[in-house]
């Protein structure tokens, strides 16, 4: 991980927020010595938050195939 000053940060932003995405982080030190690590936030997406499919087919329809199979009887 690579270290910078803050002065460095704050004149290099854009390509240390770039950096630090593509590294994982970077630190930046001021003068008193104090260290400040910046990372990106990882997404907080659902497993389930996926896109759809488009069956080109309505509610109706939907719900006459549903209907089906609950009368539908099984041996």
């Amino acid at each position: 991980m690579r270290e910078y000053s803050f002065t460095e940060a704050r004149q290099h932003f854009a390509s240390l927020l770039e950096e630090a995405k593509k590294e994982g982080a970077v630190c930046i030190k001021k003068r008193d010595g104090e260290a400040f690590y910046l990372k990106p936030v990882e997404s907080k997406k659902s497993p389930l938050d996926i896109k759809g499919v488009d069956l080109e087919i309505n509610s109706t329809e939907i719900i006459d195939i549903v209907r089906e199979g609950r009368e539908r009887k099984y041996s």
